[in-house]
Order: C-alpha cells, then structure tokens, then sequence
C-alpha cells in the first residue's frame, strides 16, 4: 500500500493545503493530547488531584481598619 516514498509526499501536500502551515502544529498538538488521554483510559489510570497543604498564593491580609479621628475645637 505504501510502497514508495512519493505517497507519504503526496499526502503531506494535500495536509499541507487543507489545513495551512500555521494550522498543523494545534491540530498535531490535539492529536497527541487524544492518543494519550485513549491510553490513559485503556490503562485505567485516573489523574489523582495534587492535595497541597498551602495554597500557591495565599490571600493577601485586609488593611487594617481606619479609625476616625475626632477634631478638637
């Protein structure tokens, strides 16, 4: 079936021209993305939550609160 390199050639250009240069890469990057996440469903592997005991970023603290300040006359 594929017993010259002038197929795997001819197919390249016509991928070339159906989906453009720029596009390739994003639809490679899908590609691979699926075929592992298929293996990963074979296998039966889950992706375990990471569970940290900090969060990254923790909350920055209120300002402290203003207290009024009274004028005297």
């Amino acid at each position: 079936m594929w017993d010259s390199p002038m197929h795997l050639l001819i197919i390249a250009i016509v991928i070339l021209v159906l989906f453009g240069g720029r596009k390739i890469p994003e639809v490679m990057k899908g590609l691979g993305q699926g075929v592992r996440e298929f293996k990963e469903g074979m296998r039966g592997d889950q992706p375990q939550p990471t569970q940290t005991s900090q969060p990254a970023n923790p909350p920055a603290a209120a300002p402290p609160a203003a207290t009024p300040v009274e004028e005297k006359k």
